[in-house]
């Protein structure tokens, strides 16, 4: 970078600090303090360390910024478009309003230059550690001695509050473990939150955390930009820890009475504090200002990222012309190719077996492994109850914990090991994806869904497909009782707009839920439920169309005499519904036999299909093991389980709840008497 004036600098500081204190106070809402006390570091960091190309914000190897305490989002607004991002100065002013691209929170999607939704702290952190990994696990795939295609860095913003949420201590340990020298996080150390002082809740050495956590920990004064420079320049050739910065600023930095204080945190400053700012600072009392002077600091740092796009472009096209397999190779994983024929030879080469879903989802798992090099993901220290290691597959380790019994530590695996961190693990995952090329899946058992709503929550309203699944997803879990048996899970699950939940019956309803939750033009997240006692095969006719599954609901089968009843059922209760459904036919009664593995994906069907599978001229009964409230709003009548466990046998407790097909059919006869 061409050496800047300690004036100019301050002239440019002062602008991003204004430029976020006035979009706050235009709207008279949002957080003008964390914005005004960190925009040196955001100064520096964008003038002299960022690569990237507002021309092109998907440049495969830029330098991603994470902005985790999304409170401070004028800073980004404020930087995307100093920086030349298609953000106009009309989009700063209309921040948190309607339709407006400059939202409370930044949102992935909406925003150039956005690299993902946050709001929610430590979700930003932990996103950040899983682009740090992408980043590793790509550049160990397509790097040479020769040629380096991928080098990117992934600088997260971060303060007391992320500090504060578990979730950054349960990534900050596997970015630790696994030695992310790529990604530096900088810490926004005000010692304010919305209360008031950290002190009334927070007293430990964060450094010493990061420090026994594996990270390479500084210091710094946080409006001291030698100090920031040299920070990030040490972080950078640091290659085998991930840092910490820790800088100490002061919130709202600038105003003349309300620096340093919580009064700055949530809320506008006011006018009489702004324009006293502005005096005290040398600035015209004009909102939205940016000198001509700042305009051209900030031209030039894009003119000088243009160069290295410029060069990597060239660099790209080289290989790409020297290397035509391995391009082939990157335009399928960056694309998440889909084979055409990937529903037809999964078909082929998994039979037909009474089986627990989740020892069917593991066998799918081992044929997609084989067909998409983009498929990666892990579990929360439950592969083996899961099923979701891939057996002909390295794991990401690092040397540590390497020996002659594990595989040699390298990035180049597709198994990620989380341990029991199912928060941090579904942020990560999230992170994966939204480096670009990847699509992740993480497990768990469905109850511990609770430890990581948080991150399937923001993957919906990101719209990404990480795929969570979500074994032992009924009482049958048994024996481990009511803490492990989910009773309202799957239901909290589908009340989650834009994430579609799977609940496959058998072998093939599990084969195509596995392929509606593939490749990039999905946008939705999706949960995969799986069962752990074995289920029953649906018998189809020999005319059955498995693509019809893909609808989310289809008929299973059909009376002999004229339709009264339909029963719905999704999961393992599709085998005893399907044996009462034969009970209640022989008894004379006409009623249908309706499979729903997604509900959402049913939904999405036309009317006209809707009704056909549904019709309103008969009864329509649902039997799911979990809650039953949500399901009236569709069927008459449901079978289900609306309190938690307890400790038995499966097969006992299907007994004693009434989920047998016995007792499905007595109660199904019991209920259409009375009608």
């Amino acid at each position: 970078m061409t050496v800047v004036s300690s004036e100019l600098r301050e002239q440019c500081v002062n602008t991003i600090r204004f430029l976020a204190a006035d979009a706050v106070q235009k709207a008279n809402s949002g957080h003008p303090g964390a914005p005004m006390g960190t925009a040196d570091i955001a100064f520096v960091l964008w003038t002299q360390f960022m690569r990237y190309n507002p021309e092109d914000p998907q440049w495969v190897n830029r330098d991603r910024f994470v902005l985790s305490i999304g409170h401070a989002s004028t800073l980004l607004y404020s930087m995307l478009h100093l920086a030349g991002y298609k953000i106009s100065l009309e989009d700063l002013k209309q921040f948190r309003q309607w339709e407006s691209i400059t939202p409370g929170h930044p949102e992935y999607r909406l925003t150039p230059g956005v690299e993902c939704t946050t709001g929610p702290l430590g979700a930003g952190f932990s996103n950040g550690v899983g682009m740090a990994l992408a980043a590793k696990m790509t550049g160990a795939r397509f790097n040479t001695k020769d040629t380096t295609l991928i080098d990117s860095r992934v600088y997260v913003l971060c303060g007391d509050g992320d500090m504060q949420e578990g979730v950054v201590s349960e990534a900050a340990a596997l970015a630790g473990l696994w030695g992310l020298g790529n990604l530096i996080a900088i810490y926004d150390s005000n010692n304010i939150t919305i209360a008031g002082s950290t002190k009334l809740s927070m007293n430990e050495d964060t450094g010493k955390r990061f420090e026994s956590l594996g990270w390479h920990v500084q210091h710094c004064d946080g409006h001291n930009q030698e100090q920031i420079a040299d920070c990030i320049r040490n972080a950078q050739n640091e290659f085998l820890k991930p840092s910490l910065i820790i800088a100490k600023t002061t919130i709202a930095k600038g105003a003349p009475t309300k620096a340093g204080k919580s009064a700055a945190h949530g809320s506008p400053l006011g006018h009489p504090e702004i324009q006293a700012a502005k005096e005290q600072a040398g600035l015209p009392n004009e909102t939205f200002l940016v000198p001509d002077a700042v305009r051209k600091v900030f031209d030039q740092r894009k003119q000088e990222n243009l160069e290295i796009y410029t060069e990597w472009n060239q660099t790209f096209k080289n290989w790409r012309n020297s290397s035509p397999d391995k391009a082939e190779q990157w335009d399928t994983q960056w694309n998440l190719k889909v084979p055409d024929d990937l529903l037809e030879s999964l078909l082929k080469d998994i039979p037909e077996k009474k089986d627990a879903t989740r020892n069917l989802s593991g066998k799918v798992m081992q044929k997609l492994s084989e067909r998409l090099p983009w498929f990666v993901g892990g579990s929360a220290d439950l592969e083996p109850s899961t099923k979701t290691l891939i057996d002909k597959e390295t794991s990401i380790l690092p040397a540590s914990v390497a020996s002659a019994s594990l595989p040699d530590p390298s990035f180049a695996g597709r198994n990620i090991h989380f341990g029991i961190r199912e928060h941090a693990m579904g942020n990560i995952c999230n992170g994966i994806y939204l480096f670009g090329g990847w699509q992740p899946y993480c497990s768990t058992f469905s109850v511990f869904s609770d430890y990581m709503r948080g991150s399937i929550r923001l993957a919906a309203i990101s719209r990404i497909p990480t795929v969570f699944i979500l074994s032992h997803d009924s009482f049958w879990v048994g024996e481990d009782g009511p803490t492990h048996q989910p009773t309202e899970h799957t239901w909290v699950l589908r009340l989650i707009p834009h994430l579609k939940v799977w609940r496959p019956a058998d072998t093939v309803e599990t084969i195509v839920a596995w392929t509606q939750c593939l490749g990039a033009s999905n946008s939705s997240a999706y949960a995969m439920l799986l069962s752990r006692q074995n289920t029953e095969t649906i018998e189809q006719s020999e005319t059955f169309d498995p693509a019809m599954i893909a609808k989310g609901g289809y008929i299973v089968s059909e009376p002999a005499t004229s339709l009264q009843a339909v029963l719905v059922s999704t999961g393992a209760e599709s085998g005893p519904a399907q044996q009462a459904c034969k009970i209640i036919n022989k008894k004379g009664t006409g009623i249908r036999h309706v499979s729903m593995p997604c509900l959402e994906q049913f939904l999405e069907q036309p009317e006209e299909y809707r009704k056909t599978v549904l019709p309103a001229s008969a009864k329509i009964i649902v039997v799911e093991a979990g809650s039953t409230t949500p399901w009236y709003r569709y069927a008459d009548h449901v079978i289900g389980r609306d309190d938690f466990g307890d400790s038995a046998p499966g097969e006992l407790l299907a007994e004693k709840y009434g989920f047998t097909a016995e007792t499905i059919a007595q109660n199904i006869l019991s209920f259409l008497k009375a009608c």
